[in-house]
């Protein structure tokens, strides 16, 4: 059943795979509908993966009102119950990293081992790029912008000395086949809006589950001494940094197997 009610909404989900059930939480503007997605990828060769579209964004419901990091946690929450779930391991990457860390605080009983990969706690401890702050760029500045985010190593000698490379990274970000769609500008601006005030850097101590948190060591946005931030907070936590920025899950190719064997321990 892709399209599971929960909170008063409906969820597009996809599930894939067969093992111990993982829930897949996405980042920022993630749509399943673009291929190829997590499902496609190693996970659900080793897990029962079920990946959704988060409120406002892909073909979720987009209700007409501000969206917080705990609704965002409750949706997270109320699917894993849907599936007939009780207790699941995840995977919270970047914007969906945010939304785990709130799901382990506020659900605890339902997380049994976590993933954090690319993100932030926010407050003291260092909250990711303010995608707020460049709202009004237009499509194509915005990706320009934040492509040395992205990817430390993407500087502005690298774009002269690499102009072909710069302008293929640049077409990739732009592609958005669904932009248009009604609900889509507004739903995903409610997402930057939650994500500007997420904070649990008090609340983190409270998580007693093992964590993992997985890094790119040139990541801009989720910075690596965030990382170690998150790290000396979450007790007894795990530390990895893979080479790669914001995207390392697809640029180091053992950064996946890495959080497999986690989960799997």
């Amino acid at each position: 059943m892709p399209f599971v009610p929960v909170n008063d909404l409906k969820l597009y989900s996809e599930r894939a795979g067969e093992g111990e059930p993982l829930l897949f939480i996405s980042g920022t503007g993630a749509d399943l509908r673009n291929k190829p997605n997590v499902l496609d990828g190693p996970f659900s060769r080793q897990f029962d993966v079920l990946a959704y579209d988060q409120r406002g964004l892909g073909q979720s419901d987009k209700p007409d009102q501000p969206y917080s990091m705990a609704d965002y946690a409750d949706d997270a929450a109320a699917l894993i119950l849907a599936q007939g779930w009780d207790r699941v391991h995840v995977v919270g990457v970047s914007f969906g990293g945010m939304v785990a860390q709130e799901l382990a605080l506020r659900h605890p009983e339902r997380v049994s081992r976590l993933v954090l990969a690319c993100t932030s706690p926010g407050g003291a401890g260092g909250a990711s790029y303010p995608f707020h702050d460049i709202a009004h760029l237009t499509a194509k500045d915005r990706a320009r912008h934040l492509m040395p985010f992205n990817d430390t190593r993407l500087d502005a000698a690298w774009a002269e000395a690499n102009p072909e490379r710069h302008a293929e990274l640049l077409a990739q970000s732009l592609a958005d086949p669904y932009a248009l769609e009604p609900g889509r500008a507004q739903g995903a601006a409610r997402q930057i809006a939650a994500r500007a005030a997420h904070n649990v850097w008090d609340r983190l101590p409270n998580i007693q589950i093992p964590v993992m948190i997985a890094a790119g060591r040139f990541d801009g946005i989720a910075r690596p001494e965030t990382q170690l931030n998150l790290a000396l907070q979450i007790p007894g936590s795990v530390l990895r940094f893979f080479k790669g920025g914001h995207m390392f899950m697809l640029q180091d190719r053992s950064a996946v197997a890495a959080m497999i064997e986690f989960l799997k321990a």
